[in-house]
């Protein structure tokens, strides 16, 4: 087993709420939680926690309370901080929905987490409407945050006086959050996360990211997703920084915001990544002011993160997580410089991680003459890891044993030095011949390509019924690259048994709002071309 390099945090056994803001000095009151570009708006600390306070009020008096689930869909703007925890200080849960959705996949939802109530804006308001009738959601139960005629709004709760209640709950076993998971592989499951969960995960992070009062974080990866919720909301407001909110990925909007507000610290997607190394409108802006810039949520590699970093003058770092992990359980430390940025980094504190192999079971403890060991599947254990799914203890064995060790389904080695790095997923890894291949190893090089502005790559089986490597591409504009120039390109670089077999240029990678490669997507274009 690997530990973590660092000491073990403090884990006091609190709610979120009080975590967070019930130590805010007469200093901190005063300073700027969020920021709205849309409208220059700035709420204070003080402020914020009397919005939270009087939203948690109107809820309970309308009989909101810890049996009660509460969705949420909304893009980022400042309210989602005070509806978010407002919800949680009311003692109930919030099971938080992707903006992009359709009705029916609101509605899927909705049903799923047996949600009774629904909060939301006036942009998603017909899908939102649409999804609750579906599942018995009454107008009554149906905020709309910014004001529709027949639904209560954010105003009117907020001015109505309804006093915070008193709630009484375990932060260890009750559920404070019920994201649902990316389902790039499946389908979607409540992952159930406590307030101990939530807690836990902004402590253990609190040692590896350099983000103070002084610094201001542009919020544009959704709150709705788990490292929106816990490394950026929450960890943000923790650390008494500023959030300037971001309701949707704009890079002109992105870049703009950066240099307005003068932003320091950036937590991002390997799109945005790869956005700062490539695109030339990034040298129109000055972003001087951003000192930190954090990829998560789907591998980064290592060439693209160094130019990035080099191109705009920043520290680039990588973690690692999953939404069972509340979500993160590897991140750099700030106070190494020894850490490749193409890692993940170190095990966070209180977490204990195995390597498994993932033909024989046996756990990887050796190292080998280059000073990591072999690959293994990745397993964690500590307080950030859920306390399973919504009603499917089935899945939650899978992928949770008796030990409390997470089996996460992601390759990793460990180096020497004390750090990790992911080789791909179990799921993706692509078997040619009897070798293995990962597609982060292979997209990684194809974006090392003047003209490739995007790539990935899935397994795909030819006309003997092999599996073979196909590469889908996103070619930069006027460029004449051919898939025979791709083919020679990623031969010259690897092993013949890693070789891309075919390729297909497509306008965009499909992803998650949270950046990682949608490969079932992939995989269905294959199905329909067959």
């Amino acid at each position: 087993m690997f530990t973590s390099p660092l000491p073990d945090v403090e884990i006091p056994e609190v709610s979120v709420f009080e975590y967070l803001f019930e130590s805010l000095s007469d200093e901190d009151l005063g300073r700027v939680a969020l920021v709205d570009p849309a409208t220059g708006a700035e709420t204070t600390y003080a402020a914020l926690r009397g919005q939270i306070l009087a939203f948690a009020g109107a809820l309970a008096a309308r009989g909101v309370g810890t049996d009660t689930v509460v969705a949420v869909l909304c893009p980022n703007v400042p309210a989602f901080a005070t509806v978010f925890h407002g919800i949680l200080r009311a003692g109930a849960t919030v099971t938080t929905i992707n903006s992009l959705y359709t009705p029916g996949e609101i509605e899927k939802q909705l049903k799923d987490a047996s949600a009774t109530w629904l909060v939301t804006v006036t942009p998603l308001l017909p899908g939102a409407k649409a999804a609750a009738a579906a599942v018995g959601i009454a107008d009554d139960h149906l905020i709309v945050l910014d004001g529709a005629e027949g639904h209560e709004n954010l105003r009117g709760l907020l001015t109505e006086g309804s006093p915070a209640p008193q709630v009484s709950f375990d932060p260890a076993t009750h559920v404070a959050v019920l994201p649902y998971s990316s389902g790039t592989t499946g389908i979607p499951k409540g992952v159930m996360l406590s307030h101990r969960n939530l807690v836990a995960n902004v402590a253990q992070c609190v040692p590896n990211m350099n983000l103070g009062p002084d610094d201001r974080v542009l919020a544009v990866l959704p709150f709705f997703h788990i490292y929106g919720m816990t490394v950026l909301l929450n960890l943000a407001l923790r650390r008494r920084a500023s959030l300037v909110t971001m309701p949707k990925f704009d890079l002109v909007e992105f870049l703009t915001n950066i240099q307005k507000y003068q932003c320091t610290y950036l937590y991002i997607a390997p799109p945005i990544a790869v956005a700062l190394a490539k695109h030339p409108i990034v040298d129109e802006f000055d972003i001087s002011s951003v000192h930190t810039v954090f990829s998560g949520a789907a591998p980064l590699d290592g060439e693209t993160a160094e130019i990035a970093g080099r191109r705009i003058h920043s520290r680039m770092m990588q973690g690692y997580g999953m939404s069972e992990l509340s979500p993160v359980s590897h991140a750099m430390p700030y106070t190494r410089d020894d850490i490749p940025v193409s890692s993940v980094g170190v095990a966070l504190p209180n977490e204990v991680c195995k390597l498994v192999d993932t033909e024989t079971g046996a756990e990887i403890t050796e190292f080998g003459e280059d000073g990591k060991t072999l690959p293994g599947e990745l397993w964690v254990k500590g307080p950030n890891v859920m306390l399973g799914y919504l009603n499917n203890p089935t899945a939650t064995a899978d992928i949770l044993d008796a030990e409390g060790f997470l089996h996460t389904g992601d390759v990793a080695v460990y180096h020497e030095g004390g750090y990790f790095s992911i080789v791909d997923r179990v799921k993706e890894l692509i078997k040619y011949k009897g070798y293995q291949i990962a597609p982060a190893e292979l997209e990684a090089l194809l974006l090392s390509h003047p003209q490739i502005l995007d790539a990935a790559v899935i397994g795909v089986h030819d006309a003997d019924k092999q599996e073979i490597p196909k590469a889908f591409v996103v070619a930069a504009p006027g460029s004449e690259l051919s898939a025979d120039d791709v083919m020679a390109f990623v031969a010259a670089s690897v092993a013949p048994h890693k070789k891309i077999r075919q390729v297909e240029f497509i306008e965009a990678i499909p992803k998650s709002t949270s950046g990682k490669i949608l490969r079932k997507d992939l995989r269905a274009r294959e199905v329909v071309a067959a």
